[in-house]
């Protein structure tokens, strides 16, 4: 394995992992492996990884988005096309222990990146394969993208303001949570000890993750739909709030802290109330309920509301935009902002990312920075590289 000067051991040391995949979902698999000490072999074309150039932010050579995606990677650029690339590729294999790509399926098999052609070259060698709707079937070859993924299964129908157009979420949900999966069943198949290919598609990701939404459409046959305000279907209330300056949140699960609600806010004969005192009652009289409690939190603003009804255990907060949570108190207590350095352990540009999402006693992540393109053909592939042109 060849690890950079620097690199501390993590959970996953001494686990190598080939990654052939563009823009997000692949790559977010690959960070999240990476982050936890495998060493991540990125395999690039000759002009890169799109991603390269996507954002209009570079800080240095380094593309904002790139860097997001791809700390603590190598960088090798192979013709997976050409005889050369093929042998290096099965080389690499022999002794590592997985392959990420999330290439669409006739571009997996034309490339042989299933366990079916490399599995011949480490029988236990896993292949992930991470696609729109699978490696078979009639929709395989169709276009997948986290916005088509997101129409398809439902979250757009399902978000935003019910007289509003339907609303995707404000991040890439489903390229995310299938790179999240995919690194799950990854390692599932390393623990396991065998080899195999490993098949997640985006569909099957989101529509899992809809769970109880799916359990009452199935089961009974309830039309799922949007509701104003962020409101739960379920608990009310659970929604935001319009107060006399900004949105609040405001999620009350149990009855018990609907009595410190009410009692605060000087409505204690709420209580008992056959509207207002169950959460099954609350749920049937749904716009009562919350006419009357929006009236009342209009009163003050969303950041006295927080200082009212936080102390009492109440799930509550104000609702920041991005750049106010990067400068949070919360993320500086929890350290997630990072610097990237480079292998020696030195910050030589302003570039900052999110930390590992995971957590372990005795590791600390060195996050280091995003390779340039084919960094580190030599060091791996025991050759000079060529000039890329």
């Amino acid at each position: 394995m060849n690890k950079p000067t620097g690199f501390s051991a993590g959970p996953l040391a001494g686990i190598r992992i080939i990654e052939v995949g563009h823009m997000l979902a692949g790559p977010y698999c690959g960070l999240l492996l990476a982050d936890m000490g495998a060493e991540v072999i990125k395999i690039e074309p000759r002009n890169g990884d799109i991603a390269r150039h996507v954002s209009p932010h570079f800080i240095g050579p380094h593309n904002a988005y790139f860097a997001s995606l791809n700390r603590n990677k190598q960088s090798i650029v192979l013709d997976l096309a050409s005889h050369e690339g093929r042998q290096e590729l099965e080389k690499l294999v022999s002794n590592s222990h997985a392959l990420i790509t999330n290439l669409r399926p006739s571009a997996i098999r034309k490339l042989g990146l299933t366990y079916d052609s490399l599995g011949m070259h480490n029988q236990k060698f896993v292949c992930v394969a991470l696609t729109g709707y699978g490696l078979e079937g009639p929709y395989s070859e169709n276009p997948a993208y986290d916005y088509v993924i997101q129409a398809l299964t439902g979250v757009m129908s399902l978000t935003g303001d019910p007289s509003a157009p339907p609303t995707k979420a404000g991040y890439s949900a489903v390229d995310n949570s299938a790179g999240m999966v995919a690194a799950m069943g990854l390692l599932a198949k390393i623990v396991e000890g065998k080899g195999g290919q490993v098949d997640v598609a985006m569909y099957d990701v989101m529509l899992s993750q809809l769970n109880y939404l799916v359990g009452a459409s199935l089961n009974a046959n309830e039309e799922i739909k949007r509701y104003a305000h962020s409101s739960h279907p379920y608990m009310v209330p659970a929604q935001i709030f319009l107060t006399a300056k900004g949105w609040l949140t405001l999620f009350i699960t149990h009855d018990k802290f609907w009595a410190k609600f009410c009692h605060e806010i000087g409505k204690p004969e709420w209580i008992t109330d056959e509207v207002f005192a169950s959460m099954a009652s609350r749920r049937q009289n749904r716009d009562v309920v919350l006419t009357a409690i929006m009236a009342i939190l209009k009163t003050q603003s969303a950041e006295i509301w927080v200082k009212r009804l936080a102390p009492l255990g109440l799930v509550v907060s104000e609702v920041s935009t991005l750049n106010q949570a990067l400068d949070s108190e919360l993320t500086s207590a929890r350290g997630l902002v990072v610097n990237l350095v480079n292998d020696s352990g030195e910050q030589t540009l302003p570039l900052r990312a999110i930390g590992s999402l995971v957590r372990f006693n005795g590791y600390q992540p060195q996050y280091r920075l995003p390779p340039l393109l084919d960094e580190h053909h030599e060091v791996i592939l025991g050759k000079p590289k060529e000039a890329l042109t």
